[in-house]
C-alpha cells in the first residue's frame, strides 16, 4: 500500500519542474552557446525578470526530497536500493541517450565516465543529488534528534554562505578566470576566502555551504513548521520572496546594462555569462531567499488529497516529474527554436516554450510510467 501522500510537496515538485522549463526556455534570449547575446533592451527586461523568478526551481526538488527522506526512516542499505531504482537507473539510461543523439556520440559517451556532457548539460542536477544522498545515512542520526536552536544556528551559517559568490564578485570585480572540463562545460574559477589556497580548496564554509543547506532546510520545514499559522507563513515568505527576487533581478539587469553601456545587442564571452549570472546561482542568498518563501508559502496548502484536480493531475505528474526533468531538453530546444522563427513577443515565447513541453513531457513520462516492470526503470 502506498504511503499518505503530503499533498504539498506533490504541488511543489509540479511547480519545480514548471519552473526548470521556464528557466530553460529564457536562456535562448541572453544565450548564444555560452556567450551572452541580449538582442534588445526588451529581451533583457523580460527575460531577467522571468527567469529571476523561476531560479529556485532545483532547490524546491532538493527541499522535497530531505523534506520526504531525511532523516532516513528506513535501513541505509535499503535506502540506496529504492533511490538506485528511483534516480540512478532512468539517470544512466537518459545519459547515454542525450550522449548518442549529440553531435559527437562517441566523445559524449567517453565524457560520461567523468562528468555530464555539453549535450545534457542539465544532468548537473543528478550528479549533485547523489552528493545529498549520500550524505543522509550519515547525518541521519544526528538529524533525529537536533533542536530547533540548534539547527537554525547552523541554518544562519548557511544562508551566511550563499554571500559567498557575491563577496567574490565584488572582490574580484567579475574578474576572475573560468576553465573548461572535457565536458565542454564552463566553470569560474575560485577568489580564495577564509582558508582556500592552491593547496587547500576546503575552506571554514566550504562543508557548509551550497546545496547542503536546502537539505537542512527540508529537515526545519519537517519538524519545526507545522504550527505555522497563514497569516505568518504570509507575513515571513513575502518578504523573503520580495527581497530574494530584487536580489536575483538587479544582479544580472545592472550587469547586463553596464556591459551594454546604452548599445544593443550586448554581447560577451563565456567569462561575461559567467558574471553576469551571479546571482543566479542556486547557492546564492537571493535564490535561497526565494526558495525559502515558496516552500513557506506552499506548505500552508492543507488539503486532505481528495480533490478532482490533485487526484487525477497533480499526483500524476509530480510521480512522473523526474522522468520529465530527464527528457525535457530532448524537446524544449526544438519547441523554442520554432517559436523564435515567428514574430510572437519574447514573454509569450518563453512562458509558451515552458508550457508546451511541460504538457508533453508529462504526458510521456505518465505513459512510460504505467509500462509494467520496466516503466520505473526508465523513468522512475
Amino acid at each position: 500500500m502506498e504511503a499518505k501522500r503530503e499533498v504539498w510537496v506533490d504541488w511543489l515538485r509540479v511547480l519545480a519542474c514548471l519552473l526548470v522549463m521556464v528557466v530553460h526556455s529564457a536562456e535562448p534570449f541572453y544565450l548564444n552557446g555560452y556567450d551572452t547575446l541580449i538582442l534588445t533592451r526588451s529581451d533583457l527586461i523580460w527575460t531577467s525578470a522571468i527567469d529571476s523568478a523561476a531560479r529556485m526551481s532545483v532547490p524546491l526538488f532538493v527541499i522535497a526530497s530531505s523534506y520526504l527522506l531525511f532523516p532516513l526512516r528506513y535501513p541505509a542499505g535499503e535506502f540506496v536500493r529504492r533511490r538506485a531504482v528511483r534516480i540512478l537507473i532512468p539517470f544512466i539510461i537518459w545519459s547515454i541517450a542525450y550522449a548518442l543523439l549529440s553531435d559527437a556520440p562517441a566523445a559524449s559517451l567517453k565524457s560520461l565516465l567523468l562528468n555530464f556532457n555539453f549535450s545534457a548539460a542539465h544532468l548537473w542536477f543528478i550528479y549533485m543529488l547523489l552528493g545529498i544522498y549520500i550524505l543522509m545515512p550519515m547525518l541521519s542520526p544526528w538529524a533525529k534528534d537536533v533542536s530547533r536552536k540548534e539547527l537554525k544556528v547552523y541554518l544562519a551559517i548557511w544562508l551566511f554562505t550563499t554571500t559567498l559568490p557575491i563577496i567574490r564578485d565584488i572582490m574580484t570585480s567579475g574578474n576572475v578566470p573560468y576553465i573548461i572540463g572535457p565536458s565542454y562545460i564552463p566553470r569560474q574559477a575560485d577568489y580564495p576566502l577564509w582558508g582556500e589556497c592552491s593547496w587547500n580548496p576546503n575552506g571554514t564554509f566550504y562543508y557548509i555551504s551550497g546545496m547542503i543547506g536546502y537539505m537542512l532546510a527540508g529537515l526545519y520545514f519537517r519538524r519545526f513548521t507545522a504550527d505555522l499559522s497563514r497569516k505568518r507563513a504570509l507575513t515571513i515568505s513575502l518578504p523573503l520572496l520580495i527581497i530574494g527576487f530584487a536580489i536575483i533581478e538587479g544582479g544580472f539587469v545592472l550587469k547586463a546594462l553596464h556591459k551594454a553601456q546604452g548599445v544593443f545587442p550586448v554581447r560577451g564571452d563565456w567569462a561575461n555569462t559567467i558574471w553576469m549570472e551571479t546571482t543566479w546561482h542556486n547557492e546564492t542568498l537571493g535564490v535561497a531567499l526565494m526558495t525559502l518563501g515558496t516552500v513557506t508559502m506552499l506548505k500552508q496548502i492543507r488539503s486532505d488529497g481528495s480533490g478532482r484536480i490533485y487526484r487525477k493531475l497533480i499526483v500524476p505528474i509530480s510521480k512522473a516529474s523526474y522522468g520529465m526533468y530527464l527528457m525535457h531538453m530532448m524537446l524544449l530546444p526544438v519547441i523554442s527554436d520554432r517559436l523564435r522563427q515567428t514574430s510572437i513577443p519574447t514573454p509569450v515565447i518563453i512562458l509558451a516554450t515552458a508550457v508546451i513541453t511541460f504538457v508533453i513531457t508529462a504526458i510521456v513520462s505518465i505513459i512510460i510510467r504505467r509500462i509494467p516492470r520496466f516503466g520505473k526503470y526508465i523513468v522512475g
